[in-house]
């Protein structure tokens, strides 16, 4: 990770970011039953409690036991809320997160306060910080706003899995507008620079800055809608193998796939499950939950394909920032779901936001990438492996938490996030 060169780090300030942040965890998780908390639907998904625990496991690892004389708040949490740390352990195994029924909820939230109370004693009693301590602060604040976006896409995945369809939070959708033939601008080609330039926080993958030469293309304003999506399936784009990649059409097979996560047939109407709970499929929002697979696979049809991520990032310099995001959708009642801040949106439009956007680039390290030292070098630099890249977040991020160079990514059948698609050619 990096922040900001300056050695001067006022304490007070990010102890008020600190207090934020993790507020904002807990909002999050206020509509939500100590049941609704323990339950893991699936081996990517995890506990809404876990994901409570794990983020608070992060500050008292990296940050409270800097300090030899702090006594931790249960030893047996350094094992059952540890991710994927390899070199502090070995961690609980992912898939088996929604057994732990003990430590209960409660609990949890008594954890929570334990180690907040002791971060923030430290971040107010030293008000120009150690900028060590402070990055790593930084950091868990960054890992933090991950994890909200993942309890938001966990518990949906939870919830869908009800047949009661039951509602996280109730919101209002906004009606989108239709667009018949989307813009695209065109971008000559060139070298350019993309990668953090050290400025502000960023994730060590997105460093070192550096060079790629571009051919001229051009890129859609628009993100693909449901509609776009409603006409890709009626014309049996799920069952012309000639459209897709290999692996996706083997997976598309196993897993039968027919539409989007979420999505279900009844009769000649589509309907999908949304945070918000079931509702018709609007064809002019932008489709969510796909995968790399089926974003491919639809960009081939429409006689496009998707851009690479040095693309979208040099295209995204110049957008506005974007509305489409969980705190901006909160503050404003409306349903978490894409498109539903369409009222608000800026123009031109932001490539920010709404959807996590697939590239064709696969996650690897740029050129001169090295790992950090110690523990927190495992965070990015081990997953380089059989994972896509998207950019842009979504209406599951926090506006603070995106910036032109962040790389997200995933394995290219995951479908349970926020992810969409934008079109290049």
């Amino acid at each position: 990770m990096r922040v900001s060169p300056s050695a001067d780090i006022d304490g007070v300030s990010l102890a008020s970011r600190y207090q934020a942040t993790r507020a904002f965890t807990e909002q999050l998780a206020a509509p939500l039953s100590a049941e609704d908390c323990l339950v893991q639907s699936m081996p990517d998904v995890s506990p809404t409690r876990w994901h409570l625990a794990h983020t608070t496991w992060f500050f008292e690892t990296f940050v409270l036991k800097e300090d030899p004389a702090y006594q931790v708040f249960d030893a047996s949490y350094e094992f059952l809320f540890n991710s994927y740390y390899n070199s502090l352990g070995t961690p609980f195994p992912r898939s088996q997160r929604g057994l732990i029924s003990r430590p209960g909820l409660d609990e949890i939230h008594r954890y929570r306060r334990h180690v907040d109370q002791r971060v923030l004693q430290h971040l107010h009693s030293n008000a120009r910080q150690d900028a060590r301590l402070a990055r790593i602060v930084e950091l868990g604040l960054q890992h933090e706003q991950q994890h909200q976006e993942l309890l938001l896409t966990d518990i949906k995945h939870v919830l869908s899995c009800n047949p009661l369809q039951p509602i996280y939070r109730p919101g209002t959708f906004a009606v989108g507008d239709a667009v018949d033939r989307p813009a695209r601008r065109e971008l000559g080609e060139g070298i350019e620079w993309i990668g953090h330039d050290g400025t502000g926080f960023c994730f060590d993958n997105e460093m070192p800055r550096h060079r790629v030469f571009l051919e001229a293309f051009q890129i859609s304003d628009e993100l693909v809608t449901c509609g776009d999506f409603l006409q890709f399936i009626a014309d049996d784009g799920y069952r012309r193998p000639e459209l897709w990649l290999s692996l996706g059409w083997q997976t598309a097979a196993e897993q039968q796939w027919q539409a989007p996560l979420y999505w279900h047939r009844e009769g000649d109407q589509w309907s999908q499950f949304t945070l918000a709970g079931p509702r018709q499929v609007d064809p002019s929002l932008p489709v969510c939950h796909v995968s790399y697979f089926e974003a491919d696979a639809f960009a081939r049809w429409a006689g496009a394909r998707l851009p690479t991520e040095a693309e979208w990032e040099v295209a995204s310099r110049d957008s506005p920032p974007g509305v489409g995001f969980a705190d901006t959708i909160l503050a404003a009642e409306q349903a978490i779901h894409p498109g539903s801040m369409a009222a608000h949106r800026p123009s031109p439009r932001s490539m920010f936001g709404d959807v996590w956007q697939w590239t064709a680039s696969p996650y690897t390290p740029y050129p001169g990438y090295v790992a950090p030292d110690g523990a927190l070098g495992e965070y990015n630099g081990k997953f380089m492996c059989n994972q896509y890249v998207l950019r842009g977040g979504s209406c599951g991020s926090s506006s603070s938490h995106l910036r032109p160079t962040y790389r997200n990514f995933f394995p290219p059948e995951a479908r349970w996030q926020f992810s969409g698609i934008r079109l290049c050619r």
